[in-house]
This record gives C-alpha cells, sequence and structure tokens, in this order.
C-alpha cells in the first residue's frame, strides 16, 4: 500500500511541483529562480523582505518544499520574520496613531452637534474605529504575536510549522473557479450600484415592509449589493479565503449550497432584527461556520493551527460588529453563522480519513441548483440598478 494515502495530500512529497536540479526558489507567482549553491539560497531567503519566496529546491528533494522544511535555512528564516515582525508593528503602530487621530476628530464633531449621546450613535466614529482595528490594532497586535514567538526561536520551533505552512501554500495553489465566480457576480452588481444608484438605498435591498408585501425576491438580491467600497473589499477578500478553502476541502457543490442556505437563515434573521439590510456577510459567515464544524469533524485534513486562524476571524467578526453596530448587520452575521454550522453538523458525519469526501451526483445537482439560482439572484439585482 502506498504511504502516502494515509496522509492528507497537502502533506505528500508530490503536493509540490517536482524540483529542477541544484537549488533554488519559486515565488509567489510561481516565477523561479535558480541559485548557484545552498550559500546563495540561504542568502535569497534572508534578504526576503518582501515575502517573495514560497517554496524552495535543493538536491535533497525531488519536488518543491517550503522553507521551514529546509534546516540549513532555518537560521535564515528566522532572521528575517523578525524583521518582518518589527515592520509591521511599526506600521501598524503609525496605522492606529492617524485613526486615533480620526476618531478623536470624529467623537469631538459629534459631541459638537449632539452631547454624549450623539458621540455614542456616531455611525461615522463606529466605521472609523472599525475600519482602524481591522488596518492598524489587528496587524500591529499579530506582529507584536509574532514577535514574542520568535523571541523563543529554535530550531524545533520552525520544524513544528511546516505543517501549517505547507497546507497554506497548497491551498494557495489550488484552483477555485466556483469562488471566483461568486466574487465576479459581487463585482457586476458592485459596478452597477457606483453607476448607478447615486443616493438612498439600493432598490435590491431587504427590507421588512417590501418583503412582507410579496417582495421575497429581496432575501436572494440584498446579498449581492454593498454599502461602501470597503464593505465590497472586505467582503471579497473574506470570500476568496474561506470560498477557496470550502471549494478545495469540500467540493464545490458545497460551497453553493452553504452560501446559499447562509444567505436565506441571514436573511431571515435581518428581518427579525428588522433593519434594511444588504452585503454578503451572512453568505460568507455560513461559510465560516461550515468550516469550523466540517474541519472538526475531519480533523486529519488539515493542520490545528490552520483551524485556530478560523476562530480567529470569528473573534475580529464579533469584535468589529461591537464597534460599528449600527452599520453592521449582526444578525445578518449571526443567522448566516448558525445556518452554516447547522449544515456541515448534519450534513457531515465524523470521519478519521486524511481524505477529502468526494461529491455524489446528488450533490452536484442539487449544488448546480442552488449555483443558478445565486446566478439569477446577482442579475436580478443588477437589473434593478439600472435605470429604466
Amino acid at each position: 500500500m502506498d504511504p502516502a494515502a494515509d496522509i492528507p495530500v497537502w502533506a505528500r512529497e508530490e503536493a509540490f511541483p517536482p524540483a529542477p536540479l541544484g537549488y533554488g526558489w519559486q515565488d509567489r507567482r510561481n516565477r523561479r529562480h535558480a541559485c548557484s549553491d545552498l550559500a546563495e539560497l540561504v542568502r535569497a531567503v534572508a534578504e526576503d523582505r518582501a515575502s517573495r519566496v514560497d517554496l524552495v529546491w535543493t538536491p535533497d528533494s525531488d519536488h518543491l518544499v517550503v522553507p521551514e522544511e529546509v534546516p540549513a535555512l532555518l537560521d535564515a528564516l528566522g532572521r528575517v520574520r523578525r524583521q518582518w515582525a518589527r515592520d509591521d508593528a511599526a506600521e501598524g503602530l503609525r496605522r492606529m496613531r492617524w485613526f486615533g487621530l480620526l476618531a478623536l476628530l470624529a467623537a469631538g464633531w459629534a459631541w459638537w452637534h449632539g452631547g454624549v449621546l450623539a458621540v455614542r450613535h456616531s455611525g461615522t466614529l463606529g466605521v472609523v474605529l472599525m475600519v482602524g482595528l481591522i488596518f492598524g490594532f489587528i496587524p500591529w497586535y499579530q506582529a507584536r504575536k509574532r514577535l514574542r514567538a520568535i523571541a523563543g526561536w529554535n530550531a524545533d520551533l520552525m520544524a513544528s510549522r511546516v505543517p501549517e505552512m505547507r497546507f497554506e501554500s497548497w491551498l494557495g495553489r489550488q484552483r477555485a473557479p466556483v469562488t471566483y465566480g461568486l466574487i465576479g457576480l459581487m463585482l457586476l452588481v458592485g459596478a452597477a450600484q457606483l453607476s448607478f444608484q447615486s443616493t438612498g438605498w439600493p432598490q435590491a435591498a431587504l427590507e421588512e415592509s417590501l418583503y412582507a408585501a410579496g417582495e421575497w425576491w429581496r432575501l436572494l438580491t440584498a446579498p449581492w449589493l454593498h454599502g461602501h467600497p470597503i464593505h465590497w473589499v472586505l467582503n471579497a477578500g473574506a470570500l476568496l479565503y474561506l470560498g477557496r478553502r470550502v471549494e478545495v476541502m469540500a467540493r464545490w457543490p458545497h460551497l453553493l449550497m452553504v452560501f446559499f442556505m447562509a444567505v436565506i437563515f441571514g436573511g431571515m434573521a435581518t428581518l427579525h432584527g428588522g433593519k434594511p439590510s444588504i452585503g454578503a456577510s451572512g453568505g460568507i459567515m455560513g461559510l465560516l461556520g461550515f468550516l469550523l464544524v466540517f474541519e472538526t469533524l475531519h480533523a486529519g485534513l488539515v493542520p490545528v493551527s490552520a483551524r485556530r486562524r478560523l476562530l480567529g476571524g470569528l473573534a475580529l467578526t464579533a469584535v468589529i460588529g461591537a464597534l460599528a453596530y449600527e452599520y453592521i448587520d449582526n444578525w445578518a452575521h449571526a443567522g448566516g453563522l448558525l445556518g452554516g454550522l447547522a449544515y456541515a453538523a448534519i450534513v457531515f458525519p465524523r470521519s478519521a480519513s486524511p481524505h477529502r469526501p468526494a461529491s455524489t451526483k446528488t450533490d452536484v445537482v442539487v449544488g448546480a441548483c442552488c449555483g443558478l439560482i445565486l446566478l439569477g439572484s446577482a442579475v436580478l439585482a443588477f437589473l434593478k440598478l439600472v435605470p429604466g
């Protein structure tokens, strides 16, 4: 029996391309850079301030590997990643100062026009704090955390990161056409919003009174709309990572079924909350909830450290929802999350197998139907925004 059959696909030697002769490294655009000897490869890693080195090769391996798998590179990796962490911490601190100044200005403006109560309910202040958290505090905190870990650096610590680094590098190389298709639909409707929707709520937003009056289709069109380009970018980035992970690990039919189900759950929860709603956050939170359960039930598929990143994403979403509750649809987040959790718990049994589950004919048919519904709803949202 092939020993590789008992380990996940990302941990197998053939998970990465065959290695050329000699030494060298491959960047994140799959361009290869040959090195004359090991010393040149070590220098390339040590001078990698832009995080270009993705995979490397040496005569000791028939396939490309992550740098952490080459003992001779561990010292250089420790030095360069310590410098990355310092640079990221400094940049995060600089951003926090700017966003802190903007928050003080927003709070002062609100207080001047309405007192303490206006400060408490200031949407502008909430947005500034939310963006500052995402682009300032979180990068700074993660950089400081990395610095603390690197302070106790040793070869064993670096080697322990090999499974996580192999998984993330392998995942980033996998094709995810359905995920890109969903992002493309978001882009299509977003372009219509920028071109035709200058003021007010979009014509396809989810509003309780209109839904109750028979416009049920708003439950499916609202997720394709977004309130601001930053809103779109954040959701597109989350969908790219989570969607690819679901599509690769659980197969594309489940990506479409989970997203569709979470959109419905998130929309129904929003109606309970009583506020108009737009955005794909419900569907995205459904993907996050699905992965949390799916990867727990299939623990052999992913390294434990990779699952911790999902929990970190859930915690971050909760903090953002608390800071910008005037703008964030927490009802949609909660409903979509529960939908994804329930789907994974009901559909997938616990398995110790390191192999990704295969799609059944039923999965393909139902997934395709969900995909057609999502496509139709995005087209409808686009048409509702176009004048005439």
